[in-house]
């Protein structure tokens, strides 16, 4: 068997393009890119993804190897793969902001453990709240509509020069001011409980100023935390499931070509 520069290129052209694109969604993605998963876990995913996922696109563009075209276009498709994971994580982040709110009223804001979506330290309460909206994003097939919106954009946002522009990425940067009100929406209850408890023993620290407030404030103001956490909790998920269709529904705006 014989191939020529033209077919060979071709070849690699159908298969290279969704490899990098799909490669920098999986590194940057919630669950797929965790520090916990292994890098030759998260290779042989964006490669069983391309092996789907190429048959179905339309043909890319046919360039030379090694050309500095081919060079730019492939940091094009990375950078397009990473904005796509990256967004999503953006409403992980506004989790762990609304969770390390209600840590910091209850005083739990020392009790610190290490983030399994990005390896930095993070309340334990805040991962709670993490571990729970992954399973909700899980639950929702997150992940599926995930990938659905990443063949999409091969279809509307085709391998080539002009890619996204630099106003698709503005938008997600301005999308990125819904971390803390999307955080304080979900903490918001628990703040305003707190507040009152905090407000109660400074009434009674005024009408008792012998009364020892550091000795019966601190667990009294836990254990209020936690029932407050409790009370709440059906009422995260909603907020999570918000935020989740708001930033699908800005990358089909910028990949999928949806409105």
């Amino acid at each position: 068997m014989t191939f020529t520069w033209p077919e060979i290129n071709a070849l690699v052209g159908a298969w290279i393009w969704p490899l990098f694109r799909i490669g920098g969604m999986v590194m940057t993605a919630p669950v797929f890119g965790t520090r916990s998963v292994p890098p030759r876990i998260r290779l042989m995913l964006a490669l069983a993804i391309t092996l789907v996922v190429a048959p179905l696109l339309p043909p890319g563009p046919e360039l030379s190897l090694g050309s500095p075209l081919m060079l730019f276009l492939i940091a094009q498709q990375v950078l397009i793969g990473v904005l796509m994971g990256f967004a999503v994580q953006l409403v992980f982040s506004a989790v762990i902001t609304g969770g390390h709110t209600v840590a910091m009223q209850m005083g739990l804001g020392f009790s610190m453990m290490v983030d399994p979506q990005n390896g930095q330290q993070a309340p334990v309460l805040s991962q709670f709240y993490v571990l729970m909206i992954i399973l909700v994003y899980l639950a929702l097939n997150g992940h599926l509509v995930l990938i659905e919106v990443l063949v999409d954009s091969f279809r509307s946002v085709p391998v080539g020069p002009a890619g996204l522009a630099a106003e698709d990425f503005h938008q997600v940067v301005k999308w990125g001011s819904n971390i803390f009100a999307g955080g304080l929406a979900m903490a918001l209850p628990a703040v305003a409980s707190l507040l009152l408890v905090n407000l109660a023993f400074g009434i009674m620290t005024r009408a008792a100023p012998q009364l020892n407030l550091f000795a019966i404030g601190f667990p009294v103001t836990m254990m209020a935390g936690f029932a407050v956490v409790l009370i709440t909790l059906p009422g995260v998920i909603p907020q999570a499931g918000g935020l989740f269709n708001d930033i699908f529904h800005l990358l089909k705006t910028l990949l999928g070509g949806e409105g």
